[in-house]
């Protein structure tokens, strides 16, 4: 916009009857003029969305459902679903503070919804407070009734009966887990772009995205595998444990009393720790599942500074 050709506005005092000002310095006004576009291009580039397949998503089968976000009847949090072109939301540090670390933040829901904030953006934040560059994944779903009662039956059969759903959601988990592997190999190439260390990027994930970052972590390439990976009540993606030879160091934690995740977090550690492979368990007694960073007044609220004291151990917050 080219401010100065334009006739300057009159602006008034509050309570003046409306008495005109003097035509406000074109010069100072150019100044704020740009000062709010610098302003509103960084918060643009705080969260810029990055395609994961930006030449055609994989495996993909059918008529593509259309992308939906629905406010969560439990939390009023914003559930998203029907995704089926992944995308990265990217949450920048302030340049003088960031380390070179990158996160991919995969949010849960049972492969049938993503849970965007308490597993997502509020992780992220956390992170880019500390200097760490993340990257909130949406990863593909098992699709789902577009009319929003008929979702809600669904998800009231799915937390009745896991099982019920079990097919769905394993034909789903490895185009998942190629989301988050394609996630890793973006984040690699454009590391320059990020301000990152392209050995540094990892990939924490909650539940189901629990179960994504460890199949991260446990690809065969080595290109796609994270420097480390953190999933969070959430164990392997299937029974069958395969650990590469150079698999990253691990963080992983669950409540007790969680009865969805507890054993198969505490299995995913076990063959992590037999392996021969570095590896951090946290147990807490209380907390159940899907806490994410709700406040429950529990010791389980503080996880993440746990999981901050692990990233400082491995050199991640330099």
């Amino acid at each position: 916009m080219d401010v100065a050709a334009r006739t300057p506005p009159t602006y008034f005092l509050p309570n003046t009857h409306q008495t005109p000002i003097p035509e406000m310095n074109k010069r100072l006004f150019s100044i704020l003029f740009v000062a709010l576009f610098v302003l509103t291009a960084t918060a643009h580039a705080q969260n810029q969305v990055i395609e994961v397949w930006p030449n055609g998503v994989p495996e993909m089968e059918g008529q593509m459902d259309e992308e939906q976000a629905i406010k969560s009847p439990f939390d009023g949090f914003t559930w998203v679903r029907n995704v089926t072109n992944p995308t990265l939301t990217a949450y920048l540090p302030d340049p003088s503070i960031a380390n070179g670390t990158g996160i991919i933040v995969a949010p849960g829901g049972g492969f049938h919804f993503l849970s965007m904030e308490s597993e997502g953006s509020q992780v992220a934040e956390w992170l880019v407070e500390r200097g760490i560059a993340a990257f909130v994944l949406k990863y593909r779903l098992v699709p789902t009734p577009t009319e929003e009662q008929a979702f809600m039956e669904l998800l009231g059969r799915l937390f009745a009966d896991l099982g019920s759903a079990r097919p769905q959601m394993d034909k789903v988990t490895p185009l998942a887990i190629k989301d988050g592997e394609e996630s890793i190999r973006i984040l690699r190439r454009r590391a320059d772009e990020f301000n990152l260390s392209p050995d540094r990027i990892g990939i924490i994930g909650f539940s189901a995205g629990g179960r994504v970052a460890s199949g991260v972590a446990m690809s065969t390439d080595p290109e796609s595998r994270p420097t480390f990976a953190a999933p969070i009540y959430g164990g392997a993606p299937t029974n069958e444990i395969s650990i590469p030879a150079d698999a990253p160091p691990l963080f992983t934690l669950v409540a007790q009393d969680d009865q969805l995740a507890a054993q198969s977090v505490m299995d995913l550690y076990e063959a992590w720790h037999k392996a021969g492979h570095e590896a951090e368990l946290h147990i807490y007694s209380k907390g159940g599942h899907g806490f994410g960073m709700k406040k429950q007044d529990l010791p389980i609220d503080t996880w993440i500074e746990r999981f901050g004291d692990w990233l400082e151990v491995q050199g991640l917050l330099n």
